[in-house]
């Protein structure tokens, strides 16, 4: 299997989470051309899998098809759509934004995102306890570590100790910590000031 990544990009990360998890064996690619890239997938996003004949886009889809011991019930799909869709998407505004020229910035959308992103801490704040979001660590856990590092980046949360202590055990969890090691080289492409808070 080849993944066709790049080792900064969010999607990239919970694939990779998956694949290190259940120790997938596979090749990766450095995308840095979507020209190239759109001859596999034509959206030409990141990830793309290859799996012989099998092109097999989108994070959650390349969980399913090569980690699909992660898929472990029906309450971890809905806590990755859940974070895919309140914390992931309005982060992704967020630093969208901040590529924009100065002129076209959107205020009034990065609020609504940083308001959709309070929301969603609200709700993992009431949903964490002192283990994972449905059970074991499953495809919910994929999706929570990228979003949520990043989320915490653009617009960190406080006040919400079961959440923190929830991202803490994600941190130390050895395939997300291998991602975040893997990305620190290409920090210079994040387009906001980098806080001290967030090592």
């Amino acid at each position: 299997m080849i993944l066709h990544q790049h080792p900064f990009a969010s999607y990239c990360w919970k694939a990779l989470i998956a694949l290190y998890e259940c120790e997938v064996p596979f090749e990766r690619v450095l995308v840095e051309d979507r020209a190239a890239l759109a001859e596999l997938w034509p959206p030409a996003g990141i990830p793309v899998l290859v799996d012989g004949d099998t092109v097999v886009p989108e994070s959650t889809t390349i969980i399913e098809h090569a980690a699909p011991a992660l898929m472990s019930s029906l309450e971890a799909r809905v806590w990755d759509r859940v974070l895919d869709a309140h914390v992931m998407t309005p982060m992704q505004k967020i630093v969208a934004d901040a590529l924009r020229p100065a002129d076209a910035r959107d205020p009034y959308g990065v609020g609504e995102a940083r308001a959709k992103l309070d929301a969603a801490y609200a709700l993992l704040e009431d949903r964490v306890t002192d283990g994972w979001l449905a059970g074991p660590f499953s495809v919910a856990e994929c999706a929570a570590a990228p979003s949520l590092f990043y989320a915490n980046v653009v617009h960190p949360w406080q006040g919400f100790p079961r959440l923190s202590a929830y991202f803490e055990r994600l941190l130390a969890r050895e395939s997300v910590a291998r991602v975040i090691d893997e990305a620190r080289p290409y920090r210079v492409l994040f387009p906001l000031p980098w806080p001290e808070h967030v090592t």
